[in-house]
């Protein structure tokens, strides 16, 4: 598979793609930066609903920077890995366990045989959700961050009690298919509710027109009926012993998608699991102006500090 490039965003030097395919036969999209000279490790990138390998240039760049080696992965349904349904343009999934293998494949068939140790992860919305159920069984990370990790939705005019129960109902008797409006925001950068950043924005638009077969519209009812399992389930958790390894949440202070109030008492409940906020950021940290993004590496840093360990050999 290969990797798409705009003139506001060539790729990366040294990143290079492939293909895998998981246990139920999907086929993903993956790309890896290993090559580093001295690296302090591979930083695995997981991105959220719409996000694709392409949408996270810069941050390769900037992790490069940081002397790690990098590994990337399109989930299943989006981006440039197998989609789901006919309509390509839908964002579905059954249920999360379908991440779960495609993060256990990736690790497995790309991560742990081709990228040097120790390894990180670095994951955004649904990515982050993905990575707290794994870190809860495996030991494959070092340590994590977890930008505006979905948790929880927002609330909105309808109680989420109600939609659950609608969207629910709707899966339970084969309407999961269906999809909702999710675009308006996205191609407008007054209405869009993921960064203030417009040239950043307006790179992204231009990538998606220049490879439509990138993009992602709304997500499917049964999308939401699993999202908001998933999210249930990780509320249930709480304990000191909960997750395998130490993770970091880096929270958006003007957070329009998910829930806050979810974030904070998930950071409560778990032990291990401090929070910091970049205050007046959008959802996409990563795609906000350089004086948010520089909060965010700072704190990056700061943990990678305390938490890295000194690569073999």
């Amino acid at each position: 598979m290969e990797l798409a490039s705009s003139s506001g965003r060539p790729i990366p030097e040294g990143l290079k793609a492939g293909t895998i395919q998981t246990a139920d036969g999907c086929n993903l999209r993956y790309a890896i930066c290993a090559d580093q000279p001295g690296s302090r490790g591979t930083v695995c990138v997981f991105h959220g609903r719409r996000g694709y390998i392409e949408r996270d240039y810069e941050t390769v760049e900037d992790l490069k920077r940081r002397g790690f080696s990098v590994a990337l992965l399109d989930w299943r349904g989006q981006g440039r890995s197998g989609r789901l349904l006919k309509d390509h343009r839908k964002g579905h999934i059954k249920n999360f366990r379908q991440y779960d293998a495609d993060l256990e494949a990736f690790m497995k068939q790309v991560v742990l045989p081709d990228c040097p140790p120790p390894y990180y992860g670095l994951a955004h919305s649904t990515g982050a959700n993905v990575l707290l159920r794994a870190l809860q069984k495996s030991t494959w990370f070092e340590a994590s961050i977890l930008l505006a990790p979905m948790i929880g939705f927002r609330h909105t005019k309808i109680s989420l009690t109600v939609l659950g129960a609608i969207i629910n109902f709707l899966t339970a008797t084969g309407f999961g298919w269906l999809s909702f409006p999710g675009d308006y925001k996205t191609r407008v950068f007054s209405r869009n509710e993921l960064t203030h950043d417009e040239r950043r924005f307006d790179r992204q638009v231009e990538l998606l027109a220049q490879h439509p077969d990138l993009d992602l519209g709304g997500p499917t009812v049964g999308w939401l009926s699993a999202s908001l399992a998933a999210n249930k389930y990780l509320m249930s958790l709480k304990g000191d012993d909960v997750l395998h390894s130490p993770v970091l949440i880096v929270a958006s202070g003007d957070e329009r998608v998910i829930s806050q109030e979810n974030i904070h008492k998930f950071s409560s409940r778990v032990g291990g699991v401090p929070m910091v906020t970049v205050e007046h950021a959008y959802h996409e940290i990563l795609l906000e102006r350089d004086s948010m993004r520089e909060q965010f590496w700072a704190a990056f840093d700061s943990f990678m500090e305390q938490h890295s360990k000194k690569p073999a050999g």
